[in-house]
This record gives C-alpha cells, structure tokens and sequence, in this order.
C-alpha cells in the first residue's frame, strides 16, 4: 500500500487556522510536517490555537503569526520569519483568499486593488519570499491554492474570478522558471463545505433543504470537505506527484463535468 511520508520536511500554510487551510495543515503534519502558518485570528484565539495544537498533537513543531496579506511587507516578513523559525522550507502552500461578490459594472478601482492584493498578488509574494529557503536538493513544491471559478465563473464574482483565472498563470510561469528543482501545483476546489456555508444557507427559508439540494448537484452526491483537499495537498507534496507541475487540478466531486442541471 502507497502510503505518505513527508518526515522531516518543513511547511508554510497561509489561511492556515480554519478550513481548506487548517485541513491541509493537518494532512502535512500527520505526514511527518513542521508546520509554519498564519491568518488574520491574533495568536491567542480559538482558530489559531487550534492549528498550534493539532501541529504539535501530531508529534510536530508548529508556528504562527497573525498576518494581513493583502499587505506586501508584512506577507514577505511572515514567509522570512517562517523559514527561520523552520530552518528552511521544503513545502509552500498558499491557500489564503477571500471570495469577493460583485459584478464587473459595480467593481471600483478599490474594490479591484483590494481583491488583486489578497487573491493574486499574494500568492506571488508567498513564492518568491520562500524561494530562497527552498532546499533545491529536497524536490521542494509549492501549491497555489485556486478555485473552480477560475474555470466556471459566477454572475456577481467578477474580480474574484478574474484573480482566480491568474492564478493558473502564476502556477504555469513558477513551474517552467523553476523546475526542474522546484516543483508548482494548483488546486482548484469547487463547492467545499466550510463553516462559512452555515451562514449562506441560513439565508434561505429551508436551510437543510438548501444543502441537500447543493450536494445533489455533484456527480459523487455531495459536497467536498476540507479534508478531501487537505489530502490532494499532501499528495501533491509527495514524491508519489514528482511528475505533476505546472497544471491546476480541479477537485469539484464532477461540478464541472455538468453541461446543465436538471
């Protein structure tokens, strides 16, 4: 049986204290990862302790900092930081992004900067940062966390969908400039049921009914968990993908492969 052996390697996780990022972090850590990781909750709230402690529960160093990485010098202090505390990093996953609803005509020039600070130019600078603390000897990867809406746009998301479609080439340009050392992935997640759906659906007079109805629109019959991407994550990091890079892989449950509901 193949199974995941990251031991001894080091990580860096932004929005790493709830959902896809807190997930992932625990799929590295399980695998044998010293996790760095960050997200706008303060050290000392719920969210982050959680990630220090299923870190170190895992028989793991972990570390953290509350950071806003909409802010350049502070994305590129974290990453700094992160591989000092490490001692270098083998892994980089950037997975921090805000889902921004609006349509094209009422998107301002602020809202735009906004939303391509956080959802697109972060993710360069989490790369570029880490670079120098890649261990190219190592077979370092780095993921950069995207979105099906990259591929399958929504009416009032448009600079959200726009970042997104970046994304792709962001992964495509590090992994032709970098490889063959260092290796980049994409993930684009599709319906993923975080804690932030709650708040979605309650908007609707039958909440449960709502979610049953959204699960049977995948092919597999619901709607992906965090731990479905934390464990691609993994993979990914793994030698088991040393011939994967340069590409986006969708993990949508078969949302993509539908032409029309009904």
């Amino acid at each position: 049986m193949l199974s995941i052996d990251l031991s001894g390697r080091r990580a860096v996780v932004t929005g790493a204290n709830s959902g896809i990022g807190l997930a992932t972090t625990l799929a590295l850590a399980k695998a044998g990862c010293d996790v760095a990781g960050c997200g706008l909750e303060a050290v000392q709230t719920p969210g982050a302790q959680s990630f220090l402690d299923l870190v170190r529960q895992s028989g793991q160093r972990s570390y953290y900092q509350a950071v806003d990485l909409a802010n350049a010098a502070a994305t590129r202090g974290f990453v700094e930081w992160a591989g000092r505390q490490l001692g270098g990093i083998d892994f980089v996953v950037s997975n921090a992004g805000r889902n921004v609803n609006m349509g094209a005509a009422d998107c301002t020039e602020d809202d735009w900067q906004a939303n391509t600070e956080l959802n697109l130019a972060a993710h360069w600078r989490v790369a570029q940062s880490a670079k120098p603390y890649l261990n190219r000897a190592q077979q370092p990867v780095v993921v950069v966390m995207g979105s099906i809406q990259a591929y399958r746009t929504m009416r009032n998301s448009f600079p959200y969908n726009v970042a997104k479609a970046g994304l792709t080439g962001l992964v495509q340009s590090l992994a032709l400039e970098w490889g063959p050392h260092i290796r980049t992935v994409g993930i684009a997640p599709g319906y993923i049921d975080t804690p932030m759906n709650d708040v979605v659906f309650a908007k609707f007079p039958d909440p449960a009914g709502r979610r049953a109805a959204v699960a049977r629109l995948h092919p597999v019959g619901r709607m992906g968990l965090p731990d479905d991407v934390g464990a691609l994550c993994a993979f990914l990091c793994s030698p088991l993908a040393g011939f994967i890079s340069g590409t986006t892989l969708l993990i949508d449950g078969g949302r993509s492969a539908v032409l029309q509901d009904g």
